[in-house]
C-alpha cells in the first residue's frame, strides 16, 4: 500500500502520524491511564481531531470576509430565536387595563382560548389551551373583569376567582307576585327599582296579551344570569320569553296562555306542596263546573293590595275588587303570581276528584284536607282556626 502520510517537514505531519502500538499485552495495560488520569486528558489528544475542520472553518470564514460574518450572525440569531421560542408564545404579569370578558353557555376550553386570544387578553390560545390540559378546569358562564395581555396562568387564574365575576343572578322562586320580581332584580342589578316599573308598566311591547291587567304572571320563576350592558327592559322580555317557552312544552296555544297562566298562578298561591297542586287545580274547576264561586282568599289579598294569609268580611264583600273571587264569578281578572312548570301543569292536568272545598291546617308544614260536602269542609276550617290560636305570629 502506497504510504500518504506527509513528509516530516510537512506543517501537519504531526496530525497524520500513527499512534505507536504497545510491543506486548502487558505494555499495553501498563500505559492505559487511570480513571482519574483520562479526566484529565480530556483536553490531550482527543480534541486534536477538531483542529483541522477549526482551521478549514477559519479559513473558509476569512475568505468570505463580510459575508462569513453575516452567516455566524445569522444562524446564531435563528438558533437563539429557537429556544426562545416558548417563551415568545405568552406574555408575563398580571397584564393592565381592564377587559370585559363573556363565556357563554356551552363554550369549551378551545372556544375560551380562542376568544381570550382575540381580545388579547394572551398571546397564544395555544399556550392557554395547553394549560387548560395541565389543571382541566370548570368554567362558570358569565361575564368576567380581565385585563390586557395576561399570561395565561393568570388569565386562568382570574377566570377562576368569583370575585372578577360581573354579571348579575336573580332567582326568582315559584309564586313571587310581580312587584317582587321587580324589586329582586333592582336589587342584583344596582339598578333603580323605577327604571323596572316603568319597563313592566309597558308589558304588551314585550309581547303580554293586550287582555291582561298587567305584567303579572308572565315573569318566569327561575335563576337568571344577566349581563353588564342589558337593560331592564332587555331583562323583563328575557323572563317573558322563558314563560312562552315553557306554555309552549307545556302544549299551551297562545289563544290559552292568558286562561291557563291564571288558573296556574292562584294554583301555585294556594296549593302547600307540588303534590297538592293537581287537587287545587280540581277543586277550582269543579267549582267553575258546578257555578259555585271560587272563595280564594289569596284573590283577595292580592286585589287588595296586601299579602296576609286572612282576610276581613269587607274584604271578601268588596265587588269592586276584580281579584275578589267571593264576590265575583270565575276565574280572577289576572294572574296573582307568576307559576311554575309543575302550577301550569297542574292547570293542564288536575286530579281527578269530587272535591270542591280545600283548606290549608297548618302554614308550617302545608298539609291540606280537601272535602267535599260543607261539613266536612267546615270541620278542617275549625282545624285551621287552632292552629292559628296556637301561632298567633301568623296573624
Amino acid at each position: 500500500m502506497t504510504d500518504r502520510r506527509p513528509p516530516e517537514d510537512h506543517p501537519f505531519a504531526e496530525f497524520f502520524s500513527e499512534p505507536e502500538q504497545p510491543a506486548t499485552r502487558r505494555e499495553a495495560r501498563v500505559q492505559t491511564p487511570s480513571r482519574r488520569s483520562r479526566s484529565h486528558r480530556t483536553g490531550g489528544r482527543g480534541p486534536r481531531r477538531w483542529v483541522v475542520p477549526l482551521i478549514v472553518t477559519v479559513v473558509i470564514i476569512g475568505l468570505l470576509g463580510g459575508a462569513g460574518i453575516f452567516l455566524v450572525n445569522t444562524f446564531g440569531t435563528q438558533v437563539q430565536a429557537m429556544f426562545a421560542g416558548k417563551e415568545s408564545d405568552d406574555y408575563t404579569g398580571s397584564g393592565t387595563g381592564e377587559v370585559m370578558f363573556v363565556i357563554n353557555s356551552g363554550d369549551d376550553g378551545s372556544v375560551i382560548a380562542d376568544n381570550l386570544q382575540a381580545a388579547d387578553v394572551v398571546k397564544s390560545s395555544g399556550a392557554f389551551y395547553d394549560l387548560l390540559l395541565k389543571s382541566d378546569p370548570v368554567f362558570q358562564p358569565g361575564t368576567y373583569k380581565l385585563a390586557s395581555q395576561m399570561s395565561s396562568k393568570a388569565a386562568l387564574d382570574a377566570l377562576q376567582d368569583p370575585a372578577n365575576k360581573v354579571d348579575y343572578t336573580a332567582t326568582i322562586p315559584e309564586g313571587t307576585t310581580a312587584a317582587n320580581v321587580l324589586q329582586i332584580l333592582a336589587d342584583a342589578t344596582g339598578m333603580p327599582l323605577a327604571d323596572f316599573q316603568a319597563a313592566a308598566a309597558n308589558y304588551v311591547a314585550l309581547g303580554v296579551p293586550a287582555e291582561a291587567p298587567s305584567i303579572e304572571g308572565y315573569l318566569f320563576p327561575a335563576t337568571y344570569t344577566f349581563q353588564p350592558g342589558q337593560t331592564p327592559t332587555d331583562m323583563l322580555q328575557a323572563m317573558v320569553t322563558r314563560t312562552f317557552q315553557s306554555l309552549d312544552a307545556a302544549g299551551v296555544a297562545p289563544d290559552d296562555r292568558y286562561r291557563v297562566l291564571t288558573l296556574a298562578a292562584l294554583i301555585q298561591k294556594e296549593a302547600g306542596s307540588n303534590d297538592d297542586m293537581y287537587k287545587v287545580s280540581r277543586v277550582f274547576l269543579n267549582r267553575i263546573a258546578d257555578g259555585m264561586n271560587l272563595q280564594s282568599d289569596a284573590t283577595v289579598a292580592y286585589g287588595a293590595g296586601h299579602t296576609n294569609v286572612e282576610t276581613t268580611q269587607a274584604e271578601r264583600d268588596d265587588a269592586s275588587n276584580p281579584y275578589n273571587t267571593y264576590a265575583n264569578p270565575g276565574l280572577p281578572v289576572g294572574p296573582i303570581s307568576n307559576p311554575g312548570d309543575v302550577a301550569i301543569d297542574a292547570a293542564l292536568h288536575p286530579a281527578d276528584g269530587p272535591w270542591l272545598y280545600f283548606v290549608t291546617v297548618n302554614l308550617d308544614t302545608g298539609e291540606t284536607v280537601f272535602s267535599t260536602t260543607v261539613e266536612e269542609h267546615d270541620a278542617a276550617v275549625q282545624q285551621l282556626q287552632e292552629w292559628w290560636a296556637a301561632h298567633p305570629e301568623y296573624q
